[in-house]
Formats: structure tokens, C-alpha cells, sequence
């Protein structure tokens, strides 16, 4: 019953180390690794009973915890990149509307001709 126990607990911390958490994009691997590392030897040295399988097993951990850290990283600057795109564009958007919308002039006393055209007469207080 104690084995299985301590396969249960190497089994949870195998998993911790290979949740994916959220991290910034900082390219720093090293506490998946070190997780990694200490759940391999964890679940080595449980399996073999010998300091052999729990140093193969660190080891074997520690690659596969920095594999695991890396590959979150990587979807942590993508996921960083996307919100600052997506950022960029609501704002850009939102300037862009801003700034389009004028008052418009008042409207000029004007009239049209039988032919068509329109006829601004000259304001008396511009001459």
C-alpha cells in the first residue's frame, strides 16, 4: 500500500510539472526544468528502489521538463504577440473612427439654376 502511495504522490508531481502555467515571454526554462528533474527522479527512484533509477530518472525528467517549459514559452510570446496585435488594432481602430467624424459646416444659402447648376450668392459681410 506504501508503494502506491508514493507512485500517487510521484504521480502528482509529474503532473505539476507538466501543467502548463502561464508565464511571460521570458525564454526561462528553468522551473519546468528543475520540476521535471524532481519528479523523474521521484518516480526513477520509486520504480527501480536504487539511486541508479532515480538519477536516470532526474535526468530523463529534467529533458523532458525543459522540453515542456520551452514549448510554453514559445505559446507564451505567441498568446503575448496576439493580445498586442489585437490591442494595436482595437486602438488603431477606435483613433481611426475618432477622427474621421468632422462637424459638419453649417450649410451655405445656395440655389439652383433651371439648368442644373448650383449658385453660392457672395455674403455681404466678406467684402
Amino acid at each position: 500500500m506504501r508503494t502506491i502511495a508514493k507512485l500517487a504522490v510521484a504521480s502528482v508531481l509529474l503532473a505539476g510539472a507538466s501543467t502548463a502555467a502561464y508565464a511571460d515571454c521570458n525564454r526561462d526554462a528553468g522551473t519546468e526544468t528543475v520540476l521535471g528533474a524532481g519528479a523523474g527522479a521521484a518516480v526513477g527512484g520509486l520504480a527501480s528502489h536504487s539511486i541508479a533509477g532515480a538519477v536516470i530518472g532526474g535526468v530523463g525528467g529534467g529533458l523532458i521538463g525543459n522540453a515542456i517549459g520551452q514549448s510554453n514559452n514559445r505559446e507564451d510570446c505567441r498568446r503575448e504577440a496576439r493580445e498586442y496585435d489585437r490591442e494595436r488594432y482595437d486602438r488603431e481602430r477606435e483613433e481611426a473612427y475618432n477622427q474621421r467624424y468632422v462637424e459638419p459646416p453649417p450649410p451655405r444659402a445656395s440655389y439652383v439654376d433651371r439648368d442644373g447648376y448650383r449658385h453660392y450668392p457672395e455674403y455681404p459681410d466678406e467684402e
